[in-house]
Formats: structure tokens, sequence, C-alpha cells
């Protein structure tokens, strides 16, 4: 469920919004950036898949070594299509694209979505900022501690604590130094304290967002 890296391990490390298939979208941030995929490292919040146009290419990035990735809730999905084979409500949350691929493309599909199951729930970097918690919807808890165990299903859908934040209620997270969110498009990034909700809807006509954590 946990995933601890060094970041003494990379010159620059970056955290991306929800990837959302937009390959060609998320090449063009990096280059403007001059990521050097030879030093650099690239974490994503979750959701490679679905609404875009490059599932699969999202979903080869997993081999890459300058990239790592929480799950998201649409790679549950997927998985959960996968293994119960009931497709329908990954399909009509932006799986479709998997429909439409020919037999050859779906075993190839497969085996990357497949591999999403080794996908942490939640990365732990410390980086020159300081120790970085990274998971797609929420940490539910009020205070990280590594290796607890927490609900899955929260670290990937919860959007309460969110909710409260932006109503003017609720509490923030102790236990690390930044704790990064994606999961639900907002119009720019939000900030709360520690806290940091990037998901700013590329893949709705809004924009990337990467920030920088070393």
């Amino acid at each position: 469920m946990y995933q601890i890296l060094d970041g003494q391990e990379w010159r620059h490390i970056w955290v991306v919004s929800d990837i959302h298939g937009c390959w060609q979208q998320l090449m063009d941030e990096l280059k403007q950036r001059h990521f050097n995929p030879y030093e650099d490292l690239l974490i994503s919040v979750g959701d490679l898949i679905d609404r875009g146009p490059d599932s699969v290419k999202c979903l080869q990035l997993m081999h890459e070594k300058w990239f790592r990735a929480v799950r998201g809730n649409h790679e549950q999905m997927a998985l959960d299509a996968l293994g119960n084979n009931d497709f329908a409500l990954w399909t009509i949350n932006g799986g479709i694209w998997f429909s439409r691929l020919s037999n050859p493309q779906k075993l190839t599909a497969i085996a990357l979505l497949e591999a999403c199951r080794e996908l942490p729930h939640i990365i732990e970097i410390l980086c020159a900022n300081g120790l970085n918690v990274i998971a797609h919807a929420d940490y539910p808890e009020s205070v990280y501690v590594r290796d607890k165990s927490v609900s899955k299903k929260r670290v990937l859908w919860d959007r309460s604590r969110l909710s409260g934040l932006m109503a003017g209620r609720g509490e923030g997270i102790t236990g690390a130094d930044h704790f990064w969110f994606g999961h639900t498009p907002l119009e720019k990034r939000y900030d709360f304290n520690n806290l940091h909700y990037i998901d700013t809807g590329a893949v709705f006509g809004g924009t990337f967002t990467l920030a920088q954590l070393q």
C-alpha cells in the first residue's frame, strides 16, 4: 500500500496532476520544464487512464525509470471491471476506449492494466522541500504514519476533507511537510496549509499542474 522513495536519487522531482490519457499534453509540459529522464523524476497522483486520447501510452509510462504513480480510482475501476467481468461502471466513467480496441490491442491494454495492481496507494518521498506524501484523493487520518492501515477506498475516492476545507471547516493532516492529492478537478490548484489539491482538469480543457518538490 505504501512505497517509500529517497529523493536524493534524483536531481529534480515533480508531482503531476491527473493525467487521464493526455500523453502528448504531458510530454509538452515536461519539455517546457527541460525534464531530463536520466536525472529527474515525475510522480503522478493517479488516474493515468480514461477520458483522454492515449490511455495505453499513459499506462506505458509505468515502465519508465523516471516515472512513479500512485493508484487512482480510475485504475481501480478498470481492475474491478477486469476482475468481475462487469464493465458498466468503468465504461460510463471514461473507460469506453477499452471497448474500441482491437483484440490484440486489448491484450496489450489488459497486461498494462494488470500491472496497475502493483501501484501503491501512497508514496512517501523525502525531498529538498521536506517529507512529501502523495495519494490520489485523501489520506484519511489526521496524522500521517508510515505503513499505517487506512481505508483504501477513501484514499481513492474520498472528497469530504476537501469539501470541508473549501467550506471553511475541517482539519488538516500532520506527520509530513506536504500532502499532494488529485481526483477532484478544480479551476486552479488549492492549497490549505500543507495540503495541496492539484487536479486542474487537463482532460477537461484545463491545464496540468506540475509542482516541483526538488
